[in-house]
């Protein structure tokens, strides 16, 4: 009798993707926000729900890493949480301002955490779901026409 085939669970896979989606339309939110008031206090508190959605992104994590799935569908929850962390402690802990004046050397990290965090969650799901692919390709631009907006109007 053969042995069946051993497969990670699906939810992991949909916890990241929903978390990549949602990171998408809230910072894109955030930005607007900056642009109708001019000021990132409604930024601040959107970060709060980033920092929650490093538990969803745990739990995947975690069930990825006991599944013994590719590093490909790890390293985005990492990522995140990572950031998260970098977040928590240049945004609330310990306030640094780095966007205006720029501080590269908080700036570039922060950044490149973030990116590359919603870059790592959302592409797995190109070859496992493109039609969810899809959505966050649209929530990314959103996210991006977003960011650009508000910095054209120098609140970026």
């Amino acid at each position: 009798m053969p042995t069946p085939a051993v497969s990670s669970p699906q939810w992991p896979a949909l916890t990241v993707w929903g978390v990549v989606n949602a990171v998408n339309l809230i910072q894109a939110a955030g930005f607007l926000s900056r642009i109708r008031t001019g000021s990132m206090g409604v930024n601040q508190n959107l970060g709060y729900v980033l920092i929650f959605l490093a538990v969803p992104s745990a739990a995947a994590l975690v069930a990825h890493l006991r599944a013994g799935v590719s590093w490909l569908q790890w390293a985005g929850p990492a990522a995140y949480l990572v950031f998260v962390t970098l977040m928590v402690v240049v945004d609330y802990v310990h306030p640094v301002e780095f966007r205006s004046p720029q501080r590269a050397a908080i700036l570039a990290p922060y950044l490149i955490l973030f990116f590359g965090a919603i870059l790592l969650m959302g592409l797995p799901m190109f070859r496992l779901n493109r039609p969810l692919w899809m959505v966050t390709v649209g929530t990314t631009v959103f996210l991006l026409a977003s960011m650009g907006a508000a910095m054209k109007q120098g609140v970026g």
